[in-house]
């Protein structure tokens, strides 16, 4: 790391071959979720490579955490883009989430295929728990930076309620957070003020885009551009909405998978864990094209690999392409295949189009965003949806047969154990989830011995 404040020439500019390297090696290795995930180019483009400024990054980071969507592959793309142009962004965006679909994919084939095989099976009974652990302690990360006063935390039960009691669609939550944030934020804008990430307090050492240099011609604000991105964004959607819609039909599964995770991408404030409960709503309860035990598997399977967590959303693509035998009985993997395909491309377009689109105005301008009140709104409500999210976990995975079956105490223990390990000792999602597999597999191979 450099020391603050040094004198060092800026480092030597930067290929879009050099910076398609790193981008693809940034795809293999961001474990962590968002948190861990902004760490990390944080640590190579900042502090180590000095591709970017502190405070440019930052700013950047701000505007990508107002979006809808995974902020760390849109931060990633808008990097890309500022160094290298519209094929940059597009390339440290695909890179992104390109290593982590194609392990997904195999990973899916492995769990429909030998998902019942003891091994797999016993992995699988320790890190369902850890992930309702997981989903836990989002919501109690989520909730200690966003419920900040008492109207906040109004707001956020106000959501638990909704979506618990009532089935509340999460499309209505977002909408009512928003409105009532509005509210707030006229009435009462000192509860619903919040600043973005605020100013940069180190200096790295001279950086090849600095704080003081200039907007390069290609990030300029243009009407012009921003209309041909427009144009292009709708081809690039309704093209292949209409191509599936043709060839499918309206109502047919690849077709119906496109129109609902584009409306789960416009709907993703908050990060994965927020937009989950909408594509459990659609793809279990509504569309029925998995089960709930399988949308827990799946989440688990995210939690191990790289890239956005919203990346589960290629394994419900998978499992519901697998169950519908799309091409026949004797095409499953090609069917799962195409359906993870399509639901990623769709989940994942919107994020490119909002920084390419955005990312020139944003640029126009190096101060500190904002969140605006509705968003601060939406974020509390956030906090209550996943706390819902982790309940409906724990229910499905302690009492298996339901509340009139019996209690899994084992799987409960380690649930616990998970939830005090990130609680207190702040150890990082991956060794929890693998420590949870091993004690599932051997609590498994002993009942299988016992017998």
């Amino acid at each position: 790391m450099h020391s603050p404040d040094s004198a060092q020439t800026p480092p030597q500019s930067v290929t879009l071959r050099q910076a398609f390297g790193y981008w693809l090696k940034l795809g293999f290795i961001s474990f962590g979720g968002p948190a861990g995930q902004i760490a990390i180019m944080h640590q190579d483009l900042v502090e180590n490579k000095r591709w970017i400024s502190e405070r440019r990054y930052l700013h950047a980071l701000n505007y990508c955490m107002l979006l809808p969507g995974p902020e760390a592959q849109q931060l990633a793309t808008y990097i890309g883009w500022l160094m290298h142009r519209t094929w940059g962004g597009v390339i440290a965006g695909t890179l992104f989430v390109l290593p982590s679909w194609f392990i997904l994919l195999g990973l899916s084939w492995l769990y429909l295929t030998w998902g019942q095989v003891p091994a797999v099976a016993g992995m699988l009974y320790g890190i369902k728990p850890a992930v309702t652990a997981i989903v836990l302690f989002a919501a109690y990360r989520i909730g200690t930076r966003a419920l900040r006063n008492a109207l906040l935390w109004a707001i956020a039960a106000l959501a638990f309620l909704a979506i618990f009691l009532l089935h509340a669609p999460f499309p209505l939550i977002v909408l009512s957070a928003a409105v009532l944030g509005a509210i707030g934020g006229k009435w009462a804008p000192q509860k619903f003020a919040v600043g973005g990430h605020g100013a940069a307090q180190r200096s790295y050492g001279p950086a090849l885009i600095d704080d003081h240099t200039p907007t390069p011609e290609h990030a300029r604000f243009r009407w012009q551009r921003l209309g041909r991105v427009i144009i292009a964004g709708v081809i690039l959607w309704g093209g292949m909405l209409g191509f599936l819609c043709a060839r499918y039909g309206w109502d047919g599964a690849l077709t119906q998978m496109g129109w609902f995770f584009t409306k789960a991408a416009l709907l993703t404030f908050g990060g994965a864990y927020a937009v989950l409960p909408y594509v459990y709503q659609g793809a279990v309860e509504h569309f029925q094209w998995l089960s709930p035990e399988q949308m827990i598997d799946g989440l688990a399977l995210g939690e191990t690999t790289p890239g956005p967590l919203i990346m589960v959303v290629s394994f419900v693509g998978f499992v519901a392409g697998w169950g519908e035998m799309l091409f026949g009985p004797e095409q499953r993997f090609l069917a799962g295949a195409a359906a993870a395909f399509v639901v990623t491309y769709f989940t994942f377009l919107p994020s490119f189009l909002f920084i390419l689109a955005g990312a020139p105005l944003i640029e126009s301008t190096h101060g500190n965003l904002k969140f605006t009140a509705p968003l601060t709104g939406i974020t509390a409500a956030v906090v209550g949806v996943i706390l819902n999210l982790a309940l409906f976990f724990a229910f499905h995975v302690f009492w298996p047969q339901g509340l009139s079956g019996r209690f899994d105490f084992i799987s409960a223990l380690i649930g616990a154990g998970a939830l005090l390990v990130l609680l207190r000792y702040k150890v990082g999602v991956i060794p929890v989830i693998a420590a949870c597999g091993a004690a599932g597999l051997a609590v498994t191979l002993i009942r299988i011995w016992l017998v």
